[in-house]
């Protein structure tokens, strides 16, 4: 438990640097490293054996995030050259590329290769950096960056707020079993109280916003995200019921040890690869409606 409390702590205090610099490089830095570690601790997990094609993946997985907006080096690099620069290449050539040289990897290392190594490595470097991208594509996807802050807050507290919820209210009241053959501790009770949980958190977190944001939420806006967040909190649910199956199927209790007696990044991290992305369609959409 002493273990579990300082690395919260400390996890806590590079948070706060992190939010403090959120509108600079800063973030992309963090999430360049996260994006990383996840997608090792992926392909460590699924015993993938070939060095190269974890080293290639790794690095691919941490140079991701950098193309994920034009804004992302400002003020270091100006908006209009870093625009320059990510749209030399299109993303796919990129992922096209990094197929091909995983299957040739394969064929080189093919006595200790196999091509489920290659999909999961594919899966690791592509889809989950994708993910951790969001949180840039959230922050400079409106001309309003104080607003893509607040999503990024919005689908964290969907994530965590729902995850502390359901797992408080399961000890306290939890009899009927959720999901027994993929986590036998989640139960229905516990279930319903996260998503009670995340909805009275975002009703706050968005009520605050809305007093010391210098562009307030609208009625039209205010709704759709409070409507939204049982949707959104349950598909955190889901990442993290996917990240157990993972975990069993590769026979591990954790995907990593970065973060000791918490595990590692997928572990921490895991529901918030699915609400970034819901928090991140509804964007767009009232984006485009509203």
């Amino acid at each position: 438990m002493k273990q579990r409390v300082i690395t919260a702590v400390c996890l806590l205090a590079v948070l706060a640097v992190i939010v403090w610099q959120i509108k600079t490089p800063l973030l992309v830095i963090a999430v360049a490293f996260l994006s990383a570690v996840a997608s090792w601790e992926i392909m460590s997990c699924a015993n993938v054996q070939n060095t190269f094609i974890k080293a290639v993946g790794t690095a691919f997985s941490a140079i991701t995030p950098f193309f994920a907006s034009a804004r992302i080096m400002t003020p270091w690099i100006s908006e209009d050259t870093w625009s320059r620069v990510i749209s030399i290449v299109p993303n796919i050539v990129f992922i096209i590329a990094l197929c091909l040289v995983f299957l040739l990897a394969m064929l080189k290392g093919y006595a200790y290769t196999t091509f489920e190594d290659v999909a999961v490595s594919i899966f690791a470097s592509v889809a989950v950096p994708f993910g951790f991208s969001l949180f840039i594509r959230l922050r400079d996807m409106f001309d309003n960056m104080q607003f893509g802050v607040y999503l990024i807050f919005y689908a964290l507290i969907c994530a965590l707020a729902t995850d502390t919820g359901a797992q408080l209210t399961g000890m306290a009241i939890g009899k009927h079993k959720m999901s027994p053959n993929i986590s036998p501790k989640k139960t229905v009770e516990g279930a319903a109280g996260g998503l009670i949980t995340s909805l009275v958190l975002n009703a706050v977190a968005m009520t605050i916003y809305n007093k010391v944001a210098l562009v307030p939420l609208d009625k039209s806006m205010f709704t759709v995200l409070f409507v939204c967040t049982i949707p959104v909190s349950f598909m955190g649910m889901m990442g993290d019921l996917s990240a157990s199956v993972l975990k069993r199927n590769f026979g591990v209790k954790d995907f990593g040890k970065i973060f000791p007696g918490h595990g590692g990044v997928m572990d921490r991290l895991d529901s918030s690869l699915f609400t970034l992305p819901c928090t991140y369609a509804i964007a767009l959409i009232t984006k485009i409606i509203l």
